[in-house]
């Protein structure tokens, strides 16, 4: 099966001369009960689709402030099962694509195949997992056959030219273009190969280009997603939650809806 709808979501968002957004939350911060609440307002903010994190105790890829809140979600007991089970519960009021951000030992824990099946059963659109490299993929890869769940690669600044193309040649949903060396996390400014970087990822994949990490105020989202076909925004978004800073929020993502881009 084609990986269409998290493709098609992000492509759709181009046609209309708009920049893909997809906010970043962890799933469990502020309560279980909150999450159900912030896709909804997500999503009639007109986020593209939602980056769901999962708290994991070894966050390699989160920098402070992502670190912080996995550490809140976790003091409540929060799992990658009970995540599942309560979006079961919700998901068919959800129409935006979700992304389900986790590291590969929850999965493990989880079960792959089991993983799988319930993702396709309430409509997760993608995977993206920071510390499963493209060799060892395969597990989760063939899992994921025959449902319409992408598993969204990561590309760093540092890849080579062979890399992307391996990596562009699999790829289902979206590129994660990263925008820095190092951990996610509120930055002042970007790389200045960075341009050429997703120009290269752009001319070798089939299917969207979208850049993460660092990006946090809504010039840097107008500057980076003029590169790209979008950006992904994580630390900014989780800190906006947690001090119920709403209007950030909204300015973010309305910073990719400018008709400016085409």
């Amino acid at each position: 099966m084609v990986k269409k709808r998290l493709r098609d979501a992000i492509v759709a968002s181009n046609n209309k001369g708009e920049k893909a957004f997809i906010p970043y939350i962890m799933a469990g911060d502020g309560g279980i009960e909150t999450l159900k609440t912030k896709l909804l307002f997500l999503q009639e903010a007109g986020a593209t689709a939602i980056e769901v994190g999962i708290p994991f105790s070894d966050p390699v890829a989160d920098g402070k402030i992502i670190q912080q809140a996995g550490e809140r979600a976790l003091a409540t007991g929060m799992t990658l099962r009970l995540i599942m089970k309560k979006m079961e519960t919700f998901y068919e009021e959800i129409t935006v694509p979700l992304v389900l951000m986790t590291y590969y030992n929850p999965l493990l824990s989880y079960g792959i195949d089991l993983f799988a099946v319930d993702c396709e059963r309430i409509g997760i659109g993608g995977i993206i997992v920071p510390d499963l490299p493209l060799e060892e993929s395969d597990i989760l890869r063939n899992a994921l056959v025959g449902t319409d769940v992408a598993l969204v690669p990561l590309v760093s600044l540092t890849s080579p030219p062979d890399r992307i193309a391996k990596i562009t040649a699999v790829a289902e949903g979206f590129i994660y273009a990263v925008t820095v060396n190092g951990i996610t996390g509120i930055r002042n400014g970007f790389d200045k190969l960075l341009e050429q970087h997703l120009a290269n990822i752009k001319e070798q994949s089939t299917i969207p280009v979208l850049a993460g990490f660092g990006i946090s105020t809504p010039e840097q989202v107008e500057s980076i997603a003029a590169l790209a076909d979008g950006v992904i925004v994580g630390s900014a978004i989780v800190e906006a939650f947690h001090h119920q800073d709403l209007n950030k929020i909204q300015t973010l993502i309305q910073a990719s809806k400018k008709k400016v881009f085409n």
